[in-house]
């Protein structure tokens, strides 16, 4: 599915486009993946583990923006990816009520309000879609992420022990979340 795309102006003044990736963001999404998974271990990957290749990821923002149960949104600022978001709606018809959701920034974006914007867009686009609830996972621990989903209207349902292991050998829960819309 596309996107529409939209300006917002974040907490610091500057313009940010809301738009559909496009073939050319295949370079530019590669290294923003690279840098989000070694930004933080809230993330579900390590850096070294983001090895798609360029035409890998053109086939897959292609896939996405064709695709009628998916659709892909991201965040630019000053011709720099700032983050995205993604949802993917379930299409069985006993779970064709539901939609999954998930969402990254890049650190020095944080607290400009392009989460904010982007969760906004999600829940509208969810809403059009006949989407009744909204669903996410977040890594214990990920207090900046659970601030904004709580601020959105998300509450725990569910946790699952020893879902994470960190290179150290850290085991930390993941947590399930869910909006009603």
């Amino acid at each position: 599915m596309l996107f529409e795309p939209k300006t917002v102006i974040l907490k610091d003044g500057k313009a940010c486009l809301l738009r559909s990736p496009v073939s050319d963001d295949a370079i530019p999404m590669l290294h923003y993946l690279k840098t989000t998974a070694g930004e933080t271990d809230f993330l579900l990957r390590y850096p070294e583990e983001c090895t798609e290749t360029a035409e890998a990821e053109i086939a897959f923002l292609n896939k996405v923006n064709d695709s009628n149960d998916s659709m892909m949104i991201v965040a630019i600022v000053d011709g720099e990816l700032a983050g995205n978001c993604r949802i993917s709606y379930h299409t069985r018809i006993k779970t064709a009520h539901r939609a999954v959701i998930g969402i990254a920034l890049m650190q020095k974006f944080w607290g400009q309000g392009i989460g904010t914007a982007l969760f906004h867009e999600l829940v509208r686009a969810a809403k059009e879609h006949g989407t009744t609830q909204l669903e996410l996972q977040f890594i214990e621990g990920n207090l900046r992420g659970r601030r904004l989903y709580e601020k959105m209207g998300f509450q725990i349902v569910a946790e699952t022990p020893n879902a994470i292991r960190l290179k150290d050998g850290t085991l930390l829960k993941e947590y399930t979340m869910v909006k009603a819309l």
